[in-house]
């Protein structure tokens, strides 16, 4: 019998909990699926974040701006230097007056020295070491500089140049950056207490101190705190924008974790403190610690205070918002809390706390600028960058450039440009007169200051070097140099002055004239060059050759082309005040051209010196011929025609020459002490006439520049083949010493050759007994 056996059907139940198992299986493995491409994608944007963070940290963290530098004021035995120069350059540096110099940045002052704990410094020999000096002053300038730490009398020290300006990228970024060993640990400790208390103890993020944020800000009702570490901050700034977003905030914290795996914390600290946003400077950012402490104090971040730390870590909360110039208190106030909270953590005592609370803000005085306003400098330093270095500086970062700008004698002359020209503007009635001028320093043979246009400050069209307008009585030296130089010719010969009428070849003629209209007949040549007298000097470089002249005039440094025709003699060639001041400079340098120059060395990133093209000096003119004309540019002002500067520096000896083109149209001057050389231009733009001579326009700024920078009188020492020599007045013939109605002269050996008779007759001996 055959038994039949049913199938089983499985039950709702049963197959709803396959169902269940089937689509549980299915999405445990999308779920782990998904796990795995979201790790992978993770992990690749892991790496993709790393590989920024790694390309921004061991590369270039930031574009340095090139900082450009002033020259540094060296002292030494006999330097040209006044103690009030001295005080005056030490203050521009921020150092600070105390009774007793205890720290560095810190000097004393008495009548005749100065004691200075003289910073470290980098310059092109290598890094200077801070130093403690006793500098002490006669009449002449410096008297000895002595090193106190062991009493031993220096051949020559330098004070640090003055830092005029960083050209920044297009970014608009500033810093100044600070190597991590070189920042206060005080000023460190404070900025962990405020921003991030457990940096050393996270991994980049700081889960606790989110959530404390979290609780603080929802019962606030708005954002009151952030949960943000240090890490996290400078992830921000270093790679994202400032939006507010949960996505921004992921990233970085993902980026705050990678940075803290791959950096060192003192790493993570030295790029914060570097980078931070400090508050604005015009159209620029100031960025970083280093920067911030100049920007606000004036001085450099190791110098600052206890208190003045408190106020930069105070700022880093909001640099608007707690701006210490339009808003004090709420700065102090922020400053306190900062303070307040160092005491409670041991890092100040009661006595510390209480000093520095009390402190003042001590800002930096507003009117003193940290960046320097210097167009037209600036404009030659460019030019100078481009033909002496090429394209070699295009993309360098962190470069320092030091040049030939005296910040004193600049300061002087952007003071004696607005004071002055106010002046003549107002008496000739013309309010568009305009200025150039230059000023270079007779040692180091670089320009000393420049300014080209009566608003010095005015980023425009540069007259100090771009103008080409006649010199007129400027070249009347060169005349009388190339005269010089023959030993035929000496300053007693005399010159006709009588009138002269040349032709051009051409069919017409010239008939130069004196300014008085009259004529003498003839002038001894050093009264002729006094006086600016135009037909002597004609005479003179008709009789020397044109071609000679010019030649002078290459050779003492003018790099344009002369025309010529006579009345080149009278300063018929185009030219510009740094012209002007080259060819000048050369008579004020014995004779020795040396190029002017704005820069003297240029330093890489890692403090290497940059090779450059080399200008080369040569000897222009005999020292001998320099010193002649030197001598008779005394005399210019002594009772010449630029006898009212004279007049107003009557215990100085000065040199210099006016100068006046056609019609008046430009006023020229071009003058020196022991320090500097001038050419100063003043006229208008459309070329119209001013009414002025080089005495009543461009001498007048001249001499208020001297008024703001007092002068050094010349040490005029005769070189080698210099004698007294003694001559007729009325023939100019050389004499003995011995004979009457003699003129004595400095002259060449070689053109004091005296005749065995007298033309007047011996002297008695006992007029001889008493010369």
């Amino acid at each position: 019998m055959t038994k039949n056996i049913t199938k089983k059907r499985p039950s709702k139940k049963s197959k709803a909990k396959s169902t269940k198992r089937h689509w549980g299986k299915s999405l445990l493995s999308l779920l782990l699926k998904l796990s795995l491409i979201g790790v992978a994608i993770l992990v690749a944007w892991g790496i993709y974040l790393d590989s920024q963070i790694a390309q921004k940290f061991s590369g270039q963290q930031w574009h340095l701006p090139a900082q450009v530098f002033s020259r540094s004021l060296a002292l030494y035995p006999d330097a040209p230097v006044s103690h009030g120069q001295t005080i005056a350059e030490l203050n521009m540096l921020g150092y600070r007056k105390v009774a007793n110099p205890r720290r560095v940045g810190e000097y004393s002052a008495s009548q005749d020295k100065v004691e200075v704990w003289r910073r470290g410094f980098q310059n092109a020999n290598g890094w200077q070491h801070e130093q403690r000096l006793l500098i002490s002053f006669d009449a002449r300038g410096v008297a000895e500089v002595q090193r106190l730490s062991d009493n031993r009398q220096l051949a020559i020290a330098y004070l640090e140049p003055v830092l005029l300006d960083r050209m920044v990228t297009q970014d608009r970024e500033d810093r100044v950056f600070v190597p991590r060993e070189r920042i206060p640990q005080p000023l460190v400790e404070a900025l962990l207490l405020i921003e991030d208390r457990d940096f050393y103890q996270h991994h980049g993020v700081n889960p606790s101190a989110i959530a404390r944020a979290a609780v603080v800000n929802v019962k606030a009702g708005r954002t009151v705190q952030g949960g943000s570490t240090i890490t996290q901050q400078l992830a921000k700034n270093f790679f994202l924008s400032s939006e507010r977003s949960l996505w921004r905030k992921v990233r970085e914290a993902y980026m705050a974790l990678i940075i803290d795996f791959r950096y060192s914390k003192e790493a993570i600290l030295e790029a914060y403190l570097n980078e931070v946003y400090m508050g604005q400077d015009r159209a620029r950012g100031v960025h970083g610690m280093g920067l911030a402490a100049q920007f606000y104090f004036g001085r450099p971040l190791t110098e600052l205070t206890t208190s003045q730390q408190a106020l930069l870590i105070a700022l880093i909360k909001g640099p608007s918002y707690y701006n210490p110039w339009r808003y004090g208190e709420r700065a102090a106030s922020r400053r306190d809390l900062v303070l307040r909270v160092l005491l409670e953590h041991d890092k100040l005592t009661t006595e510390e706390y209480k000093l520095a609370v009390n402190q003042p803000l001590q800002l930096r005085d507003r009117d003193r600028r940290v960046r320097q306003s210097l167009p037209a400098f600036f404009s030659l330093v460019r030019q100078e960058l481009s033909a002496r270095y090429g394209n070699r500086l295009a993309n360098a970062s962190g470069i320092k450039v030091y040049t030939t700008l005296d910040p004193l004698a600049q300061k002087a002359a952007e003071q004696a440009v607005v004071a002055e020209m106010a002046r003549i503007k107002a008496r000739t009635k013309k309010s568009d007169l305009q200025v150039g001028i230059v000023v270079t320093d007779r040692y180091q043979g670089g320009v000393a200051a420049m300014i080209g246009d009566a608003n010095p400050n005015f980023a425009g069209f540069n007259r100090a070097l771009d103008i080409r307008r006649p010199i007129g009585s400027l070249v009347k030296p060169f005349v009388y140099a190339t005269a010089l130089s023959n030993p035929s010719y000496n300053l007693a010969t005399p010159l006709k002055d009588e009138a002269i009428s040349l032709s051009n070849g051409q069919g017409k003629t010239w008939q130069p004239k004196n300014v008085d209209k009259q004529f003498k007949g003839q002038v001894p040549l050093l009264d002729a060059l006094v006086g600016s007298r135009n037909v002597p000097t004609v005479n003179l470089g008709m009789e020397v050759g044109l071609n000679s002249v010019a030649a002078t005039l290459h050779q003492s440094g003018w790099r344009q082309d002369v025309s010529i025709y006579p009345s080149m003699l009278l300063g018929a060639i185009d030219g510009s005040p740094m012209m002007a001041a080259q060819i000048f400079h050369t008579l004020a340098d014995g004779g020795r051209y040396r190029p002017l120059t704005s820069i003297t060395a240029v330093l890489d990133n890692d403090n290497q010196l940059i090779e450059a093209d080399h200008r080369r000096a040569t000897q222009a003119i005999d020292p001998q011929t320099a010193y002649l004309v030197e001598y008779a540019l005394k005399e210019v002002v002594k009772r010449g025609t630029a006898k009212a500067l004279g007049a107003n520096f009557p215990s100085y000896v000065l040199a210099g020459k006016t100068g006046t083109s056609n019609d008046n149209r430009d006023s020229w001057f071009a003058g020196y002490d022991q320090n500097n050389v001038a050419a100063v231009w003043v006229g208008l733009d459309n070329n119209d006439t001013t009414g002025l001579y080089g005495s009543s326009g461009a001498m007048g700024v001249y001499q208020s520049f001297l008024k703001n920078r007092r002068p050094m009188s010349l040490r005029s020492t005769p070189p080698q083949g210099i004698v007294t020599g003694y001559f007729d007045p009325a023939t100019g013939q050389a004499q003995q010493k011995e004979c009457n109605a003699t003129i004595a002269r400095p002259a060449m050996k070689s053109s004091w050759q005296p005749t065995a008779n007298c033309s007047h007759g011996s002297k008695s001996w006992w007029n001889s007994l008493f010369e």
